[in-house]
């Protein structure tokens, strides 16, 4: 298995996939705005709660144990099992407590989340067993086709005026039909489970629950506190914003994804130095888009957040702040994937309780006191707590070195890509070249791309061999 290969399959997936979720946003920010888009933001953070209470870590039980390539359809079938179990517990308390949760949204909306909470289900429970087969680049390629769907769907909903309603059935056919193809794919046997292979479901679990928890904090956690202090329209600002930030989190998840199923087979073998490599090259690119991505927001954050509508230029800052942390929170990624990988759900636990509390009580306090801004800075500080206490306790396990020469000259690229758009928006604003913002934006943004990739491929010998070694056909000058 080459990591480089399959985590570059599952980013170029998630890119696309981004890129149709991208511009559907922007068409329903201009065409529902804030409001309506802040109310649907509130139901899919509750939805990803949700979705945690309806798993409560099976999904990552069912990888670990079926990557483990020993009776993987007793485990697929058990999994499927205790899901379908916790689902039907989640439907009749949403359906009994369905006032609470109106009231909170503001607006009727129960029945709708149960049905979102069906379709994400089944559609994480295959992904799952995808996964846990070693088939990661096919899970990934599922998440276009989930977006492309939804996004359609939603679209032609909203232009036919049936609004947040069309939204949320359009989300959850994405997730159905995609989970359809899963199913096709996976082609699991239907085998009866013995009560050990439930046993040891439920035993990782009860440690990599709160990885989902940890997860669902970081990308969550803030809308939903925002949900009691701050207008939907602020909510629908600071999700777009959120949107944007997390766009550059997808290649580190696709590197943390690809390396999981292969440390899980490496541990059993042994063969620790092996992980020990995989990690150290894990880090070395999981800040590779999100170090220029930093840079970047910083000069254009606010031409960028003008695309969904002028009312939401007014998150620029936010947008820094949370690119911010989305980049700390990326170089926890495969610490904490590694140590669930090599079977220690104990100590990645304790990581995710960190994070955890840390990212709920932080939220609490700084949005009472400071608005959405508090919301961005509890969310770099939790960040920041979650990566230190990820790394102490995998460095006690595991010698491995955190690549910071390969680090520095991804800064040192990205710097220079930010002189040269500078100069070009300083060049724009003064002249007035284009007459076009969105324009203006691709350009510099495209510009930009090409000066940081050009000159990191420059600079830094592993990257040229990096890329020669995960291509089909040579590439030029990187033979040294």
């Amino acid at each position: 298995m080459r990591i480089g290969q399959t985590s570059a399959i599952h980013f170029v997936s998630n890119i696309l996939a981004s890129a149709i979720s991208f511009i559907a946003v922007i068409y329903f920010a201009r065409e529902v705005g804030a409001d309506i888009l802040g109310q649907y933001y509130l139901v899919i953070a509750l939805l990803a709660w949700l979705k945690i209470a309806g798993k409560l870590g099976i999904g990552s039980a069912i990888v670990k144990r079926v990557s483990e390539k020993r009776e993987q359809d007793q485990y697929i079938v058990a999994g499927g099992i205790l899901i379908a179990t916790l689902f039907v517990v989640m439907a009749a308390g949403l359906l009994l407590f369905r006032g609470l949760v109106d009231r909170y949204i503001g607006v009727e909306i129960t029945e709708y989340i149960v049905l979102l909470l069906f379709s994400v289900l089944v559609y994480s429970f295959f992904t799952s067993v995808l996964s846990g087969k070693h088939l990661v680049h096919v899970a990934g390629m599922l998440a276009p086709l989930r977006i492309a769907t939804r996004s359609l769907l939603q679209i032609g909903a909203v232009f036919v005026g049936l609004g947040l309603t069309g939204m949320l059935v359009g989300y959850a056919a994405g997730w159905f039909s995609a989970a359809l193809i899963a199913l096709v794919v996976a082609v699991p046997a239907i085998v009866r489970p013995r009560k050990r292979h439930f046993v040891s479901l439920l035993e990782y679990a009860k440690y990599s629950w709160l990885g989902s928890v940890q997860s669902k904090t970081f990308n969550w956690i803030d809308v939903v506190v925002l949900g009691f202090f701050v207008p939907s329209g602020l909510i629908g600002i600071y999700s777009v914003a959120w949107s944007v930030a997390i766009f550059f989190l997808q290649f580190s998840h696709s590197i943390s994804a690809s390396i999981f199923p292969e440390i899980s087979r490496i541990a059993t073998e042994g063969e620790r130095k092996q992980i020990s490599n995989i990690v150290t090259d894990a880090s070395t690119y999981t800040g590779v888009l999100l170090i220029p991505g930093l840079v970047g927001s910083s000069l254009l954050a606010e031409s960028v957040l003008r695309i969904y509508g002028d009312e939401f230029t007014t998150g620029n800052a936010v947008l820094v702040l949370l690119i911010a942390a989305v980049l700390v929170y990326s170089y926890q990624k495969p610490l904490l994937m590694t140590l669930n990988a090599i079977d220690r759900p104990d100590l990645a636990f304790r990581v995710n309780g960190a994070f955890v509390v840390s990212n709920v009580v932080l939220n609490v306090v700084l949005v009472y006191h400071y608005g959405w801004t508090g919301a961005a800075i509890a969310t770099g500080i939790s960040a920041i707590i979650g990566l230190s206490v990820a790394y102490w306790y995998l460095s006690r396990l595991l010698e491995f070195a955190f690549p910071y020469r390969e680090v520095s000259y991804q800064w040192i690229a990205a710097m220079l890509m930010g002189g040269i758009v500078y100069i070009g928006r300083e060049i724009e604003r003064n002249n007035r070249l284009l007459e076009h913002d969105f324009a203006t934006l691709v350009i510099l943004v495209s510009i930009g791309a090409f000066v940081y990739f050009v000159t990191y491929f420059a600079i830094s010998r592993t990257f040229r061999t990096t890329v020669s070694n995960n291509l089909p056909f040579d590439v030029p000058f990187t033979s040294n």
